[in-house]
């Protein structure tokens, strides 16, 4: 029996809201006398985020295309300006979607009439002081922002938590293969084969009552609780099991 001893390499989605799995080999044969067992294990490492993603926009109606797409350039326009002046790095700030589609309202029993056109333009922030969250969502809204989504939250580098996850995950998967071997009467095992995929899962942890606000005038702004995140590895091993 012929197996392969993989060595993968990971590729990160360049967005941040979600790492891809993915993986590359580099294939070398591994000749195996004995039975095969094949484990998969997930490992998680918790910890605090260090950045979140809104996004933001604004749609505009007019009766034709034009005055639709103008009218939203000019409402955008201040959006962005108003990015600007909360000291966002324009790097950290990307259009992520301009649409424009025409309306209709639907009466009962009557024929649909035409209600114009929407022009939508959305864009994406990254955000590193999370005490900004809340505040930011309102400073936009009152600029003329009337899409908001988000926050996701996440990792700038989680590289060591991957690392972190990887050794528990390996370790783990070593641990059940040895089980394994002694359950069926052998005495050691040796590693055949390991294939790994990255997951970047959020998940919210309450720790205490800590929401993430400033004050921008007599009242409160927009509550938010980054909680933790965690970052995930899967790895599916095979291991030969010897006597």
């Amino acid at each position: 029996m012929r197996q392969l001893l993989a060595a993968t390499a990971i590729a990160l989605s360049a967005t941040a809201i979600a790492a891809v799995p993915a993986s590359a080999a580099v294939e070398v044969g591994v000749n195996a006398q004995g039975p095969v067992v094949e484990i998969q294990v997930m490992q998680q490492v918790l910890g605090d985020p260090d950045k979140a993603i809104i996004s933001a926009g604004v749609t505009s109606r007019a009766q034709t295309a034009v005055a639709a797409m103008q009218q939203n350039a000019t409402a955008m326009d201040k959006v962005l300006k108003r990015l600007d002046t909360l000291g966002i790095p324009r790097d950290r700030v990307q259009t992520s979607g301009i649409t424009l589609n025409p309306q209709y309202e639907y009466p009962n029993n009557r024929t649909p009439q035409f209600a114009g056109y929407d022009a939508s333009n959305t864009v994406t922030i990254e955000l590193r002081d999370l005490d900004r969250v809340g505040p930011v969502l309102d400073w936009l809204v009152a600029e003329g922002a009337t899409n908001i989504n988000g926050p996701s939250w996440s990792v700038v580098d989680d590289e060591p938590r991957r690392a972190q996850a990887r050794k528990a995950a390996f370790d783990k998967a070593a641990l059940q293969a040895r089980d394994y071997a002694l359950m069926a009467g052998y005495k050691d095992f040796r590693l055949l084969a390991i294939e790994e995929a990255l997951g970047y899962t959020q998940q919210y942890f309450e720790r205490g009552p800590m929401p993430v606000a400033t004050q921008t005038s007599k009242q409160d702004s927009t509550p938010t609780r980054p909680g933790q995140v965690a970052t995930q590895v899967t790895i599916t091993a095979k291991f030969e099991l010897l006597r």
